[in-house]
């Protein structure tokens, strides 16, 4: 029998389950590279649309894990030394957290969990895993890529069209009872003939390219690998071989990359200086690519006239956060990789993973970040260790 430690968010403060908006969610039946969705040969434990990425929600995972004997530690309580995450993990075989919520699975944490042998993130992102010492305890991370990357791709469009067309204090103006057009487009731009441009040209990256192609701007990427030519013929994309090339020439920025040393605090005061002034920052890939501060000052002074997000650094964000005051924001709590459509998908995905971990049977490599001591899969594509 194996113990299973999952953290996930809290339930809705209204009460779980919540009362649906629609009765169900579009069938997937493969990613737009061809990957085929999460497919685990057990019944899943939850309805596609239900909301399983809160506690109570627990994945769908527990018929499954009961019904082979294991046990399932389901909590939301993850920081402090007193936390039911760090009196569970000392000897838990599995750990399953979200990115959303994520347990920090730190180098002092993992060697006090003598037992684990699978950090799996519920979703795209293994950076709150210390990959280096989950490699040096030979720890398997694995993560369902592509699970919810087109979910973000639509949050990175809502927010870049609320940033450009000052969408966000207008819809103020109208609840509170103005009618204040002056004050409204002040700030409004069309986003046509723009320069946009994405750090990043990964699965989250690209899509967001593609789907911003229809509205007539001019793309630009930089990529640790640059993208085929047919690629780039058919979205019209200019490559940039650095990030300080690429913001000199664009209007909108998006952050894709993965976090790890070497690109945390990459957006800092230096390379805000290097921005076009009054571009838009946006960033849903992970707070701490930014330099907190950096980013206030820089909206504050107004060499960015937007920034628009919805990771933070650390999550959840304290109540003092000043992103949550700085001006000319739009941040959202980490929710755009859980709709209740990508919740579908990711938790099939860990139902997958757990199924060949406990049968002893290959993850697919397009999951596996660390296996075998060393980056494996798409790990090897888009971390670092150092």
């Amino acid at each position: 029998m194996a113990k299973v430690l999952c953290v996930l968010y809290p339930d809705p403060v209204t009460g779980y389950p919540p009362k649906y908006a629609r009765d169900d969610v579009p069938k997937i039946e493969a990613y737009p590279n061809g990957q085929t969705v999460p497919s685990p040969q057990s019944p899943l434990g939850f309805k596609p649309g239900e909301m399983v990425g809160c506690v109570s929600g627990e994945l769908g995972l527990r018929p499954y894990l009961e019904q082979h004997g294991h046990e399932l530690v389901v909590t939301s309580d993850k920081d402090g030394a007193d936390s039911m995450f760090d009196r569970h993990l000392v000897d838990a075989d599995v750990v399953i957290s979200q990115p959303f919520w994520p347990a920090y699975l730190t180098a002092e944490r993992i060697a006090r969990a003598k037992k684990l042998k699978l950090a799996l993130t519920a979703g795209i992102g293994s950076d709150h895993v210390d990959l280096k010492a989950a490699a040096e305890h030979g720890i398997t991370v694995a993560e369902e890529t592509y699970s919810n990357s087109i979910s973000v791709a639509e949050h990175v469009v809502m927010m870049v069209l609320s940033l450009v067309r000052n969408y966000l204090p207008a819809h103020q103006y109208a609840v509170n009872g103005g009618w204040n057009i002056a004050d409204c487009v002040s700030r409004s731009y069309d986003l046509e003939g723009m320069h946009f441009g994405t750090i990043a040209a990964g699965r989250i990256g690209i899509a967001v390219l593609r789907r911003l192609k229809p509205f007539d701007v001019k793309l630009h990427y930089h990529n640790r690998h640059r993208l085929a030519p047919e690629v780039e013929a058919e979205l019209g994309l200019t490559y940039h071989d650095s990030p300080q090339s690429m913001v000199k020439v664009c209007d909108v920025v998006n952050l894709q990359t993965p976090l790890y040393p070497a690109t945390q605090g990459m957006i800092d005061e230096k390379m805000l200086s290097q921005f076009k002034r009054g571009a838009y920052l946006i960033n849903t890939a992970r707070g701490a690519l930014c330099d907190r501060d950096a980013i206030v000052r820089a909206l504050q002074s107004g060499q960015l006239a937007g920034y628009a997000g919805d990771v933070w650094a650390p999550q959840p964000a304290p109540v003092d956060h000043p992103w949550r005051t700085m001006p000319r924001q739009g941040m959202t709590p980490h929710m755009s990789g859980s709709s209740l459509s990508a919740q579908a998908r990711y938790a099939a995905g860990t139902l997958e993973i757990l199924e060949c971990f406990f049968e002893g049977r290959p993850i697919r490599p397009e999951y596996l970040i660390v296996d075998g001591g060393n980056l494996a899969g798409t790990g090897a594509k888009s971390y670092g260790l150092s």
